[in-house]
């Protein structure tokens, strides 16, 4: 087993590409992930390991906001949870890659934390509201229930895009081996686009994990968490419309 300088190494070969990911993720989230994968392996705990630490320091943080009366030291402490569950998610990835012992096993329930993740973060937010509010009107309870809406159908639409486009690519590709026609040549990838990667900040969990931070003051994280569901649903409609129209242009013939 190498020093932690020569894991750090190896991962930061073992890096999945930029492309579509927001600064936040590039900079902040995936080089903490190297850390906390590198310090895992040294540990020698497994990728799927990994996760379930993910998970508990993401679910731990959400069972607070649901159970535990919003303070600026609760929101202090939900953050870094969040901050740090969000680290070992991207760590779990890295230590695979690394080690070479992924597997569908290990990205199904990396798959499967993500969605109890996005479900029960604004389904926390939902009984914060409902237990400690003290809400002028009860149509702000329909706010986490929208922004879950939003969350979770972008979460899966866009599984949904990626498993849909492999089976595609592979169908063209058994196509024209049968057909004996050869492949076309790979189109070079595009270059990472910063001004991309600043207009997907909104839409980092990461970023949107900052939000818990203001708990201490109710009116402002208010105001904070449904600004961001404004904003994601936003994004939603652009990524459905962009998804759709990338798989409509996969259709053979």
């Amino acid at each position: 087993m190498g020093s932690t300088g020569t894991v750090l190494r190896e991962l930061r070969g073992a890096q999945k590409s930029a492309k579509g990911v927001s600064l936040y993720s590039r900079y902040v989230n995936r080089p903490a992930g190297r850390v906390l994968a590198a310090g895992a392996y040294r540990a020698g705990l497994t990728p799927n390991q990994v996760t379930l630490v993910s998970a508990a320091f993401t679910y731990a943080a959400l069972a607070a906001v649901a159970l535990v009366e919003p303070s600026w030291t609760l929101g202090i402490a939900v953050y870094a949870a969040l901050a740090v569950g969000f680290a070992f998610d991207s760590a779990d990835g890295q230590l695979a890659r690394l080690t070479g012992r992924g597997g569908p096993d290990g990205e199904w329930l990396d798959h499967v934390v993500d969605c109890g993740k996005l479900l029960l973060v604004h389904a926390a937010v939902l009984i914060s509201f409902y237990r400690f509010g003290e809400l002028s009107s009860d149509a702000w309870l329909l706010l986490p229930l929208g922004f879950q809406l939003a969350a979770v159908v972008t979460f899966c639409a866009g599984l949904l895009r990626e498993q849909l486009g492999k089976a595609a690519a592979a169908a063209q590709a058994a196509t024209a081996q049968a057909s004996a026609v050869p492949a076309a040549p790979g189109t070079p990838p595009a270059p990472v686009s910063r001004v991309r990667a600043v207009a997907l900040l909104p839409a980092d969990y990461g970023v949107f994990c900052l939000v818990f931070l203001l708990l201490g003051a109710p009116g402002a994280f208010r105001a904070g968490y449904a600004a961001l569901a404004v904003v994601h649903t936003l994004f939603l409609a652009a990524f459905l419309t962009k998804w759709f129209r990338e798989l409509r242009a996969l259709r053979p013939g």
